[in-house]
């Protein structure tokens, strides 16, 4: 049983970080219950590895008795993880004050891109919106060249899921104390922000330029940290940061020390750069792979999320696992007496109502009637 076994976690459906903030809390151990509006299998969500290990419950939101439904359940439970924009609960009549009156301890954490106030609380936005103006998406990418999404990873995942799992525990941590639960305002933003912290620092060292691209150490601008293309078309990566790994990328890879003896030297970082891109097209990638894998270079193959699974390193570890035919990462971090684990794969919609809520009091009768009423499907 994992670390939060025993905690009981409502998550109306969304998509994006708020599923993956649910995922990880199931594989963690908690019973996390999805509140979706229809029932019935979808091809694409039985796929969707955000789903795993939760249960499904279909609830109408719009009907009286299907509000009525879910307030019952939030008595019941201990988080419940709001996706929409703000006010959005408060328009279905399912917002804090109202759940928090049914449920005092309950953490009501609600996942947004702007956060819930400010000029832009109310408006559409993506990650790539969110690092856009935290500073995040202007530091990514080549010299004079536009920048780079780095897929959504940062303002949605780094950002927002692990945000929000974050805040769920530490509030899960607080209300254990004192008995009481409270509102979390996580916001996609504000995440993007804090994954920045580092460059805040470098640029107040002065080891940073925030006006440039592929000018600063692990923007792509050091020679000893980026990417390089193999005799096979294939890519591999370098941080040889420190002094020791730098000096043994340069015993591994031949370099002459005339040309690379001055590491530090950003004006000289361009030169060395063409030259080191010259010397790692003369192998193949694994060649290169024979030779520095496993060293103190601080090197690694270059794979898609593909062949990921595949890497010695990967399977040793069972970084990745199979569920349903769904080839996906295996739940994180790893707990040494209480162990994460994915109970099941991704259930249809609606296919725990009855079971979820008899198992929180509700009696047959009773979802008969709801049934019939259209207020749960």
């Amino acid at each position: 049983m994992g670390p939060l076994h025993g905690y009981t976690v409502i998550e109306l459906a969304g998509i994006g970080p708020a599923p993956m903030g649910g995922m990880m809390l199931a594989d963690m151990g908690a019973e996390v219950i999805v509140i979706d509006r229809s029932a019935g299998a979808n091809a694409l969500v039985m796929k969707d590895v955000s789903s795993r290990g939760k249960k499904s419950v279909a609830i109408n939101l719009k009907d009286p008795g299907g509000l009525e439904t879910l307030l019952r359940m939030v008595e019941n439970a201990d988080v419940i993880i709001d996706p929409f924009r703000p006010g959005v609960c408060e328009k279905l009549g399912i917002g804090p004050d109202v759940c928090l009156a049914r449920n005092p301890k309950l953490v009501f954490a609600r996942m947004t891109g702007w956060g819930q106030e400010g000029p832009l609380a109310q408006s559409a936005g993506h990650d790539i919106n969110y690092i856009s103006i935290t500073g995040a998406l202007y530091a990514m990418g080549r010299r004079e060249e536009k920048p780079v999404p780095p897929l959504n990873l940062v303002g949605d995942m780094g950002g927002g899921g692990m945000l929000l799992v974050n805040g769920i525990l530490a509030a899960l941590l607080e209300t254990s104390n004192s008995g009481k639960g409270q509102v979390i305002d996580v916001a996609m933003v504000d995440g993007a922000a804090q994954l920045m912290w580092m460059f805040h620092s470098f640029q107040s060292f002065g080891m940073w330029d925030a006006t440039q691209r592929e000018s600063n150490m692990l923007d792509g601008g050091a020679h000893f940290y980026d990417t390089y293309e193999c005799a096979d078309g294939e890519y591999i990566s370098i941080g040889s940061i420190e002094p020791q790994f730098y000096a043994l990328l340069k015993q591994l890879a031949e370099l002459p020390e005339a040309d690379f003896g001055a590491q530090n030297d950003k004006a000289a970082w361009p030169l060395m750069k063409e030259k080191l891109t010259t010397i790692f097209k003369q192998k193949t990638q694994a060649q290169w792979c024979e030779i520095m894998e496993g060293t103190d270079v601080c090197f690694a193959p270059v794979l898609n999320f593909m062949d990921a699974p595949k890497h010695p390193a990967n399977v040793a570890r069972n970084t990745y696992i199979e569920v349903d035919g769904v080839t996906q990462p295996a739940p994180a971090p790893r707990f040494g007496r209480t162990p994460s684990e994915v109970k099941h794969g991704a259930h249809e919609a609606g296919q725990d109502t009855d079971a979820v809520l008899k198992s929180m009091g509700f009696a047959e009768q009773e979802l008969a009637s709801l049934r019939s009423a259209g207020s749960i499907l």
